[in-house]
């Protein structure tokens, strides 16, 4: 094999996750994982009966269509609709994939060159960065900063060169809580239209939104058809294991996905398709409560981290609280989240590991509420001890 590393070179850097890490530590130690975001209550009964249903019935148990099933992707154009009121067409504007982490890579891997540019909302979720990397091209980074947030529109505009192929948001956005105002919207809308820019929007925690409301990209003028939308249900109806996400574009964007799309998985949880679709079309007053369930839970692991000494920055949306430990004494979030467990059973994320720059989070470490009231209040009666 040589002296060449076996590790592609655009990878280097890209082992093994801080969620790995930290949840492998979580167990080591019997500790309470507030690290990794999965619910630790599956979502509706029903909807699991339906999983059920289909997988005793036959259905989906071979090979789905690649697209996705055809009732699926009716659901979705359906939820886009009564939700975004944005129209697509089921058959060429919709395309179903194995969570929305495959969405945002085949959609890198279709539409990046090497040496494009990407714009993306940093700290960002660390699979953007993989598949940025995969694709050859180059990350450019506009820096969310401490206690907003709020993205800098002039630092956005300065960002872009005639390198730049595509911006990449997420709103809400993990791990800040972050959601994008109509007006920020607007600011980034006419920047791409002006560019011509594509933009890829994660919008997983489209129906975590505890003030306002979520307003896609979209829907602004000049953008249908430069962008693609891309959610899942793992986050909105806590089955995130079974990993089927979607994309929403125009039939040009949609086909180029589907080209890489087809070479990553081809096809993934046929049966769940089916049990998705009805899941799209639960009444508003599921999306009511379960946003209301979780802002409840936001309020109460806040409250316990203020009390411990934290500096809490409360999240608009998703289900982290991005926390700084400068108050406690602490400088490194790295190594004060290795150390947590063992100080009193809790584990968390340091943020550092979602920049390109580790100075820019140090101190800055992301905790998960979405986890039943009981383990919530057992983590913030043992974080009360440091």
């Amino acid at each position: 094999m040589g002296t060449r590393p076996l590790l592609n070179r655009r990878l280097d850097g890209l082992g093994t996750t801080i969620f790995a890490e930290m949840s492998a530590l979580a167990t080591a130690t019997g500790s309470i994982n507030l690290g990794q975001g999965f619910p630790d209550t599956d979502g509706p009964r029903g909807i699991a009966e339906a999983a059920a249903r289909a997988v005793l019935e036959g259905r989906g148990n071979q090979y789905p269509p690649g697209p996705g099933i055809p009732e699926l992707r009716t659901a979705i154009a359906e939820h886009q609709q009564r939700f975004r009121g944005l129209a697509y067409d089921p058959d060429t504007e919709v395309l179903v994939t194995a969570g929305a982490t495959e969405a945002i890579a085949a959609a890198l891997l279709a539409l990046l060159e090497p040496g494009d540019e990407v714009i993306a909302l940093e700290p960002f979720y660390d699979s953007y960065a993989a598949c940025i990397a995969m694709a050859g091209a180059v990350r450019v980074p506009l820096t969310l900063r401490a206690p907003d947030f709020r993205p800098d529109l002039d630092r956005l505009r300065a960002l872009v060169t005639p390198r730049t192929r595509l911006l990449l948001l997420n709103s809400p956005h993990n791990p800040t809580g972050l959601v994008l105002s109509p007006d920020e919207l607007a600011a980034i809308a006419a920047l791409a239209v002006e560019h011509d820019l594509l933009v890829v929007t994660d919008e997983v925690y489209e129906h975590l939104v505890f003030a306002g409301a979520h307003h896609p990209i979209a829907a602004l003028p000049g953008m249908r058809e430069r962008t693609v939308s891309i959610s899942s249900a793992g986050k909105t109806f806590s089955f995130t294991g079974w990993k089927v996400g979607w994309v929403t574009a125009p039939a040009p964007l949609v086909a180029a996905l589907r080209t890489a799309k087809q070479y990553l998985t081809y096809v993934s949880a046929g049966p769940f398709q089916y049990a998705v679709a009805e899941a799209l079309r639960l009444p508003d007053a599921y999306f009511e409560d379960f946003r209301a369930d979780l802002r409840r839970k936001r309020d109460l692991l806040a409250h316990g981290l203020t009390s411990a000494g934290f500096r809490v920055f409360n999240p608009e949306g998703t289900y982290f609280i991005t926390t700084d430990i400068t108050p406690l004494g602490e400088k490194d979030g790295v190594e004060f989240c290795r150390a947590l467990p063992e100080r009193c059973g809790v584990v968390a994320i340091p943020n550092a590991v979602f920049y390109d720059d580790p100075e820019a989070g140090r101190s800055l470490v992301r905790f998960t509420f979405c986890k039943k009231d009981e383990v919530l209040q057992e983590a913030v009666s043992r974080l009360a001890r440091i």
